[in-house]
């Protein structure tokens, strides 16, 4: 009977993004899952089954995707092999030849046409510039899913770490009391993209979905850790200093100035939102409900 069920090939599988599409899946019981991966072997997830699949090798994801009734595409920024318009490309490229019917593109706002070039952002841009090659490529069903800012950043490169004055908390190029953040759980954009391939007739014409939970500042999440047994404090620096903090950083910096002036979705992000909603086969978790979860003040100290 199983095999009657539309098969998903899920790339990423073992990542934050991936991997909650994969259990989403699963837990809705409506499809078969396939968990695409670089290391098979290594996958130890629900999927139903686990091939092999590589962004820099064309031909393991025609392999990857054949039979597949729709495809979850996420790339990676931090991939130093291969830009993420060419990680894009090569799914979408792959899918068309599998015959791939739905087409879920893991994107994000085009910072540098919202903001008219005044910020540059490219692990944003980049994936925006793959929507139209989705758009193009005459797909029956395709959507595009925003991931938001995830609270699970703050466990780990935007954890709480030591400040100058001894407290501990979050230095940042924006002011903190800003509300720009569009954050969620990593675990909601699994029910957003099943909720996705269950309604093609709902969101499969390109209609954009986000998971976010909540338009939030930084003091507004610390004052909510706080709450919970937390000491969280947060330092505005200029961007500039900012910007020579780590590796990287100077594109964080413009990422939250952009934030600042537009909101991390942009001018869409409310309609992204509420579209992701009617769809998505779990409820929305909200901040404080993770943060008791998932960031007890105890395993802080």
């Amino acid at each position: 009977m199983s095999a009657d069920r539309p098969l998903i090939a899920v790339l990423g599988a073992t990542g934050a993004q991936g991997g909650a599409v994969v259990r989403a899946l699963i837990d809705g019981g409506a499809f078969r899952v396939r968990a695409l991966t670089r290391n098979p072997a290594g996958y130890t997830g629900p999927a139903d089954e686990v091939a092999a699949a590589d962004l820099h090798d064309p031909s393991s994801l025609e392999a990857a995707f054949s039979g597949a009734y729709g495809v979850f595409a996420v790339s990676n920024f931090t991939d130093s092999g291969q830009d993420e318009i060419s990680q894009g490309r090569a799914a979408v490229d792959a899918a068309v030849t599998a015959g791939v019917r739905h087409f879920v593109w893991s994107t994000l706002p085009d910072v540098g046409v919202i903001s008219d070039d005044e910020f540059d952002v490219p692990h944003f841009t980049n994936k925006a510039k793959v929507d139209d090659l989705v758009r193009d490529a005459g797909f029956d069903s395709f959507t595009f899913v925003e991931a938001p800012f995830y609270f699970e950043n703050l466990l780990g490169f935007l954890a709480p770490q030591p400040l100058p004055d001894g407290r501990s908390g979050w230095v940042l190029p924006i002011p903190a009391d800003a509300p720009v953040v569009h954050a969620g759980s990593i675990a909601d954009l699994g029910g957003v993209v099943a909720g996705a391939f269950e309604h093609p007739e709902i969101v499969g014409a390109g209609a954009y979905l986000s998971s976010a939970a909540v338009l939030t500042s930084f003091d507004e999440l610390a004052a909510i850790l706080n709450a919970q047994g937390h000491a969280i404090a947060t330092v505005e620096v200029p961007a500039e200093v900012y910007a020579t903090f780590f590796p990287g950083a100077g594109e964080f910096a413009q990422m939250m100035l952009y934030w600042l002036k537009h909101t991390y979705l942009g001018p869409t992000g409310a309609e992204a939102i509420a579209a992701a909603r009617r769809v998505s086969t779990t409820p929305s978790t909200d901040f404080a409900s993770w943060a008791s979860a998932n960031m007890p003040a105890n395993a802080a100290s």
